[in-house]
């Protein structure tokens, strides 16, 4: 199954809008899973996952921020079974 998140052209400032709060869900998502129950690898993992995203948003926040071009953005989501 393919999902088409997003296509389309946005300024700037909404395309940094619309992909700073998709990279911010997955964040939290990962946040919410550590818990006492959680294994100390299960969290490293977690961790590391949180600090690329982190990363990835910083990333952005400084080639959108300063743009004034238009930014065309394409995203789908593939979901396969395993």
């Amino acid at each position: 199954m393919e999902i088409q998140l997003i296509k389309g052209e946005f300024n700037a400032k909404d395309a940094y809008e619309l992909l700073s709060q998709l990279l911010l869900i997955k964040i939290r998502f990962h946040e919410n899973h550590i818990s006492n129950d959680s294994s100390e690898e299960d969290i490293k993992y977690r961790e590391s996952k949180i600090k690329n995203l982190q990363n990835e948003l910083s990333n952005l926040q400084k080639a959108l921020l300063t743009s004034e071009k238009k930014i065309v953005i394409e995203s789908n989501i593939l979901i396969n079974e395993r």
